[in-house]
Formats: C-alpha cells, sequence, structure tokens
C-alpha cells in the first residue's frame, strides 16, 4: 500500500456497486486505486500513501459474505486518520451507516425528527417492546442492515410473536432488532436526499407501494416484497423519481446535521405523514444512484461524485507536493 504519486482510493466490498464511480474517475483521467476491504493485511507500523480516500462499505455487506468488511475497514480508517488523510466518509460515517441506533441519536442532536424507535436484544424483548410501543401497526428492522433487510409491518403482537418464533425468523447481525412507528404517508413513497461534498444534490422520489426495498442501484434487484399496499397502480410506473425544482427549508438542517457528523457523501431518507410531519429515518453513507432517473433528469451524481473526488484530489497536490 504505498504510492509515490497521489490518488483517489475508494474503498468498498461490492464490485458492481463501484463501477460507474470507475467509469466517471476514467473519463476525467483521475488516477485512482480500488481497495476491497473484504478481508486483507494491515501493516500499522507503516504509514499510508497520499491521496484521497473514499469510504463506501454498506452496513448490508454481511449479506453478501463480507461478514467483517465493516470491522476491517474501520481499523483502515483509523489508520489514515491517525496519519492525517483526507478521508471522503471517515470513522464516524462508517459507525453511523452500521448503526440505525447511532443515526436517530445522531439525528436528534441535530433536532431532526425520526419515528419513535426502541431497540431490543432477545425476542421476548422484542415483543416487549412493541408492548411498549403501543401501537396498531408497527415496524421492525434491524440495526445493521440495508436493502430493507428485515423490515416488516406489523398489525398485532400476535403477528410479531407468531414471525419471531417461526424459521422465517432473520435475526440481525448485531443482535439489535428496532422497533418503530409505522409512518403512514398519504401517498405510498419516500424521498432520498443525496449529498456530495457536504451539499444537497438531488432528491430522488420513491415509490414504496411494492414493499420496503429501496436500493436505487442499478445492481440491486427485488428478490422479496414485504407489506404489498392494496389498490396499486394497473399500469407500471417508474420506481425512482428525480424532483425538479425542489428545497425544502430542513435541506440546510440536514446539510448541518452531516457536516456536524463529518460526512461529505450520503442520501437521508424521508418521509412525511397525513399530518405534515417529515421524519428522516435512514442516512445511507455509501449511497447508489438510478441510472434511468438520472437519464429523465439529467442529473448525473456519480459524475458529480468524481467531479468532488477530482477536486479534493487537485487540492491535495500542491500540499503534498
Amino acid at each position: 500500500m504505498n504510492a509515490s504519486t497521489p490518488k483517489v482510493y475508494v474503498l468498498h466490498e461490492h464490485d458492481e456497486w463501484t463501477s460507474h464511480l470507475q467509469v466517471r474517475l476514467e473519463e476525467l483521467g483521475v488516477p485512482y486505486e480500488m481497495w476491497h476491504l473484504d478481508q486483507g493485511l494491515l501493516d500499522l507500523s507503516k504509514a499510508p500513501p497520499e491521496g484521497v480516500f473514499y469510504s463506501r462499505i454498506s452496513a448490508s455487506s454481511h449479506t453478501r459474505d463480507h461478514r467483517y468488511a465493516p470491522e476491517f475497514t474501520e481499523s483502515v480508517l483509523a489508520w489514515l486518520e491517525r496519519h492525517g488523510r483526507v478521508v471522503i466518509n471517515g470513522s464516524r460515517a462508517l459507525r453511523l451507516e452500521v448503526s440505525k441506533v447511532n443515526q436517530y441519536m445522531a439525528l436528534n442532536e441535530a433536532g431532526i425528527a425520526t419515528p419513535r424507535t426502541l431497540a431490543a436484544v432477545g425476542r421476548d424483548n422484542v415483543v416487549e417492546a412493541a408492548r411498549q410501543l403501543g401501537m396498531d401497526s408497527f415496524i421492525t428492522k434491524h440495526n445493521r442492515a440495508g436493502k430493507g433487510q428485515g423490515v416488516q409491518l406489523f398489525h398485532s403482537i400476535e403477528a410479531l410473536e407468531d414471525y419471531l418464533y417461526s424459521p422465517a425468523y432473520d435475526a440481525p447481525v448485531d443482535g439489535t432488532t428496532l422497533i418503530q412507528q409505522y409512518i403512514k404517508a398519504p401517498t405510498p413513497h419516500i424521498i432520498r436526499h443525496e449529498f456530495i461534498g457536504g451539499k444537497f444534490f438531488y432528491a430522488v422520489k420513491i415509490d414504496t407501494s411494492e414493499g420496503f426495498e429501496l436500493c436505487p442501484a442499478d445492481a440491486c434487484s427485488i428478490d422479496t416484497m414485504f407489506c404489498p399496499v392494496e389498490g396499486q397502480p394497473e399500469e407500471p410506473k417508474a420506481k425512482f423519481e428525480i424532483l425538479t425544482d425542489y428545497h425544502p427549508e430542513f435541506i440546510d438542517q440536514y446539510e448541518a446535521f452531516l457536516q456536524a457528523n463529518n460526512i461529505q457523501v450520503a442520501g437521508i431518507e424521508a418521509i412525511e405523514d397525513d399530518a405534515g410531519q417529515i421524519y428522516a429515518y435512514d442516512v445511507n453513507t455509501n449511497t447508489n444512484y438510478n441510472s434511468d432517473a438520472e437519464a429523465v433528469a439529467e442529473r448525473y451524481a456519480m459524475l458529480q461524485l468524481a467531479q468532488y473526488l477530482a477536486a479534493e484530489l487537485e487540492a491535495l497536490a500542491p500540499v503534498k507536493a
């Protein structure tokens, strides 16, 4: 891990989610190197190479048999930060990526509303948490997750118990299940707010009528549908739609939250209830983009991201020369 010329280093664990960024970096002539951190060896006595290090490790890595990628990446980030390297989405971002509890506490500290949530370890405690929540309908989700993993809607304690004590039960990888207030939107959609360089780039409206699998990446597929909504439209429509002329007042609050937590690249998912209250419920720091929606809107986030990384590398060069 030594290099004489500074580069952009992309820390990741999933090749399909980085291919579009590689294409854009090559288009711009940006020198780069991919570090696949599913496993590896790190000599802590040596200094890292010079460059800009962009981490896009996913909380769902264990679903691709990359169970310890976040833990190894945490070690790599500690090493990079110890040596003062420029790190995009460093250790604080990773901490929020792999724990929704950490996300919600940080969002709340920034004054951003989140759905009421209880965290529980152990099946009996999950049931008790649902009782304490005291709502007719509620959602369960995994604390460390991605791609909608573990997200299910229940309308009774009995239905939850039937699931928890059945062979179909999917245990969270970190042992922590969240029991959360179900926010019913007036129309079945959520808004994902994309930020690059800590600044708002665009928002994408995501149709949730088919369930909670909301990954916009081209590589994602919807293999399992959770809780389909009755009365779905007969004509198919785009699941992802980039909104134009969209800049609500709370965007400034989201940007301040990202700055306070040293997160440069993120997607913040939010939902509005029928009373007009906005709830943020997910911060994704390995954000992906949907190429079909971008082609329609002519907004290209991977290009913007590549340009941002190129600018960071260019700013580094005079200092390190």
